[in-house]
């Protein structure tokens, strides 16, 4: 008899709305179809370090592959529905798999990495640990490519993590990560740039926070703190090509990360940079949770038109 298992991918919150349907009408017709279960993170429970909620789907590989098939067709349409035909190409896929798993995706020198990158045609990218958060141990998959090309990358890496019996007993995790603690700011390369000088103030960053930045107060993010926590605000420097993405057109993005994150976003004028840089400064002010996942959800929509004008 085949061994149930099981697939995590992260969705934004504007997604996971649309997976759910009205009245969860559409994630019911999903399970129906597919025959998988189909569960999500609750509200405001994301993936740490971003602003995104987690779908599990299990069951059968038969039955979460059509699961996946069913709710990537459904994204993707909308997307295009938005964003004319070129947002399959653009659209990406990011699964959620324990570290200790990540081995058997790769193999041996990359051999396996590399035969399901040629096979699916899709890229696959596997994230660093991130070492910014205590307890975490799980990375982010990353897919693109076409809808097929996907697909298949998704089929190949299931069958090879549920061949991995330490892969099948992490379908038992909860959803959420409560015992995940934030243990310094994320410093990867993307576009806020930061100011070349200046001090950060760090401290009291909430209370399991205080003091973890780093030395000297480097990064482009300034931290000014009240004793109301609503009145918080953080400075981040966005590159002034890349503020447009942030926008949105008709303000529909900046207004989604307000309303989502609950936080208030505001951009300095055309011209208004952080000194020395030709970033524009975005303030983002309410509490520390809220702060944070809009800072979150404006660093992944610098993130996705950064990687599509990276060069080949």
């Amino acid at each position: 008899m085949e061994k149930p298992t099981h697939l995590k991918f992260l969705v934004s919150n504007a997604s996971a709305g649309s997976v759910i349907g009205k009245g969860g009408s559409t994630i019911t017709d999903f399970q129906k179809e597919s025959g998988a279960r189909i569960q999500l993170s609750r509200n405001q429970e994301f993936f740490p370090g971003t602003a995104d909620r987690i779908i599990m789907l299990s069951g059968k590989i038969d039955d979460v592959l059509k699961a996946m098939d069913l709710i990537l067709n459904k994204l993707l349409s909308e997307i295009q529905s938005e964003d004319g035909d070129d947002a399959e190409q653009r659209s990406k896929v990011r699964l959620v798999v324990p570290n200790s798993c990540c081995g058997a995706i790769i193999g041996k020198g990359g051999v396996t990495i590399k035969s399901f990158i040629e096979e699916s045609g899709a890229s696959i990218k596997i994230s660093p640990q991130d070492n910014n958060f205590i307890g975490l141990a799980d990375r982010i998959v990353t897919l693109a490519g076409s809808f097929e090309e996907q697909m298949q990358a998704i089929d190949l890496i299931l069958s090879k993590l549920s061949e991995d019996h330490l892969y099948l007993q992490s379908m038992n995790a909860p959803l959420s990560y409560p015992s995940v603690l934030f243990a310094g700011f994320h410093h990867v390369p993307y576009p806020f740039v930061p100011p070349p000088v200046g001090p950060a103030a760090y401290n009291n960053y909430g209370p399991q926070y205080n003091n973890y930045g780093p030395p000297n107060g480097g990064g482009g993010r300034y931290m000014n703190n009240t004793k109301e926590d609503r009145a918080n605000s953080l400075t981040i420097g966005v590159a002034d090509e890349h503020i447009g993405v942030v926008v949105g057109r008709g303000g529909r993005n900046i207004s989604e990360i307000s309303q989502t994150s609950g936080a208030r976003i505001k951009i300095s004028d055309r011209g208004d940079f952080m000194a020395g840089t030709s970033n524009r400064k975005v303030t983002i002010t309410g509490s520390l949770r809220s702060i944070r996942a809009a800072e979150a959800m404006i660093k992944q929509k610098v993130d996705s038109v950064a990687e599509i004008n990276e060069p080949l």
